[in-house]
Order: C-alpha cells, then sequence, then structure tokens
C-alpha cells in the first residue's frame, strides 16, 4: 500500500460479520434453526398467492364436494388431490395456512409496533419528565398489569367494536383486533425504557445537551432513545410470539378476525369442532404451524436477549 494512501473502511457487510452478534448466532445452533424455520413461514406467508394451489377466499373456487378429504388423498367424487386435506366447507387446508398465517403474521407485527411506539413515547416521558407525569403513567400500567392481558385486550376489542358502525365491523376486525391487542401490551416496554431513561439522563453527554440549550424533546429522542433501544428490541421479538398467540386466543374465541378472513386461530376454532369426528388433519395442520412459528420467535428473543446481554459475554 502506498504510503500516502487512505485505508478504504470496512463495509457494513463486513462489520456485520466481525460484530459479537454474528459471532453468537453462528456459534448457537438453536438460533439458526429458529431463525431458518421463522424465515421460510415468512416467505411461505408473503408469497401466498403465488404458493398456494387455491384462494380459499373465493367462494367462486370452492367446491363443497371436496369436504373432508384427507390428506395425501384424491377425493372420491371429483377426483381432486389436496397435499394436506381440506376442511368442511371444501377448502385446502395448505392454501388455507398461508392465508391464515399472513394474517396472523401481519396483526401480530403491527400490534407489536403499537405496543413499542406508544411504550417508548410513555416510558421515556415517564423516565425523562418524572414527577406527575411519572406517577400518572406509571399508575396506569400498574393498574393494567393486575389484570390479564389477554381479558385487556377483549375488553378493548369489544368497546372498540361496539363504537364501529355494524356495516364496518367485519372490515374493520382487523384492525380493532391490531388495536386491541397492541393497547394491552404497551406497559412492558414504557417500564423498561423508563427504567433506561432514569439512567441515561444523569450521564456526561445528557447534560451536555442540557448546557448547550438542546430541548428535551431532541434530547429523549436524539440522545437518549438511541440508547435504550436494546432491550427494546429484545421485548419486541418476543412479544411477537406472544402477540401471534394472543391473536389465535381471540380467534379461537371467536372475537378476532372474521369467518371471512380466517386466521390461524380461526382455522385451529373450526379444526377442534371436527376432532373427535375423525377430521384430524383440520387441527393438526394449523395448530402445528402456530405452534413451529411462535416457538421459533421465542426461541430468537431467548438467543438475542443473550447475545446483548453484556454480562454473559
Amino acid at each position: 500500500m502506498a504510503q500516502n494512501e487512505i485505508p478504504r473502511a470496512p463495509s457494513r457487510f463486513a462489520r456485520a460479520r466481525n460484530s459479537d452478534l454474528y459471532y453468537s448466532f453462528t456459534r448457537t445452533p438453536v438460533a439458526i434453526v429458529s431463525a431458518a424455520v421463522v424465515i421460510v413461514l415468512v416467505l411461505a406467508a408473503l408469497l401466498a398467492p403465488l404458493i398456494a394451489p387455491h384462494n380459499p377466499f373465493d367462494p367462486g373456487t370452492l367446491n363443497l364436494m371436496n369436504g373432508f378429504t384427507p390428506p395425501g388423498e384424491a377425493n372420491a367424487f371429483t377426483g381432486d388431490y389436496f397435499l394436506l386435506g381440506t376442511d368442511d366447507q371444501g377448502r385446502d387446508v395448505f392454501s388455507t395456512m398461508l392465508y391464515g398465517m399472513r394474517i396472523s403474521l401481519f396483526v401480530g407485527f403491527s400490534a407489536v409496533m403499537l405496543a413499542m411506539v406508544v411504550g417508548v413515547v410513555l416510558g421515556l416521558l415517564a423516565g425523562y419528565l418524572g414527577g406527575w407525569v411519572e406517577s400518572t403513567i406509571m399508575r396506569i400500567a400498574d393498574i393494567q398489569l393486575t389484570f390479564p392481558a389477554i381479558l385487556v385486550a377483549m375488553l378493548i376489542f369489544g368497546i372498540a367494536k361496539g363504537i364501529t358502525p355494524p356495516a364496518y365491523r367485519d372490515q374493520m376486525a382487523i384492525w380493532v383486533l391490531i388495536l386491541a391487542i397492541g393497547l394491552s401490551d404497551w406497559v412492558q416496554f414504557a417500564r423498561v425504557v423508563r427504567g433506561a431513561t432514569l439512567v441515561e439522563k444523569n450521564r456526561e453527554y445528557v447534560q451536555a445537551a442540557r448546557l448547550v440549550g438542546r430541548a428535551k424533546f431532541s434530547i429523549m429522542i436524539r440522545h437518549i432513545l438511541p440508547n435504550v433501544l436494546n432491550p427494546v428490541l429484545v421485548i419486541a421479538t418476543i412479544s411477537l410470539a406472544l402477540a401471534i398467540i394472543a391473536e389465535a386466543t381471540l380467534s379461537f374465541l371467536g372475537v378476532g378476525a372474521p369467518p371471512t378472513r380466517p386466521s390461524l386461530g380461526t382455522l385451529i376454532r373450526i379444526g377442534q369442532e371436527f376432532m373427535f369426528s375423525g377430521e384430524w388433519w383440520i387441527l393438526l395442520f394449523p395448530a402445528g404451524t402456530l405452534l413451529a412459528l411462535a416457538l421459533s420467535i421465542n426461541l430468537l428473543g431467548d438467543w438475542l436477549r443473550d447475545a446483548l446481554n453484556p454480562k454473559l459475554r
């Protein structure tokens, strides 16, 4: 290398490969397998219109004569073949799983994003401003923690659905579901961010920002927020699995996704009605998919929590 030549800065990809996070990931088989399962399931859901043999949401493509066809067998009346069988309406279980997983993932991601935004904002305000703002926010959080999250979600869902005009209830059901799950899950984000903000606001860089006249909002967003994101990302990963399970629970109870746009929880509810009559596949495959998705995301969250914990390095 010439004397005056300036060395090139490593690329982002090179920096990522040399990071502690990448090193920990490549040496954790559970994290690798979990990530692979999540990637496969998410891609399958996103590409459902291309992968699914049938569109289960199109009544014109359904044939009731195909109902209750066992997996891997041709229907005795129509001769149609279905890899994972059909349900009572003649819908291909494989196709309904792909489309149902799209709804479950969409609701889960959206609800976690809503909970994260609300929790982070309230946590920053409580930790940095203190006083009556902190007391009010944290007392509301404490009251909400005294109730199970699923009951809070059902309460919010019932109120939101009640004020929605009847003509729009089916159209708004998914958004109401996101609102219910998101508002029932913001507390843990707020508590963690508040605790981290209480530590960060006394650091030298925050004191220096105050001395140069930075506004409180600017200090919270530009200085404190980037330094409290690590635990937020861990909570968000774990909360994603819980949000997907919460959506499935609400849909299983009949207060979630509408029957015209079934999620994994709705498919499980439909399947359990025929479990004891011998049509086991209607329940087994959606339930197995939900289990694999939630478990893989949870295991990824556990690995991320350990990888980002400096005490375990």
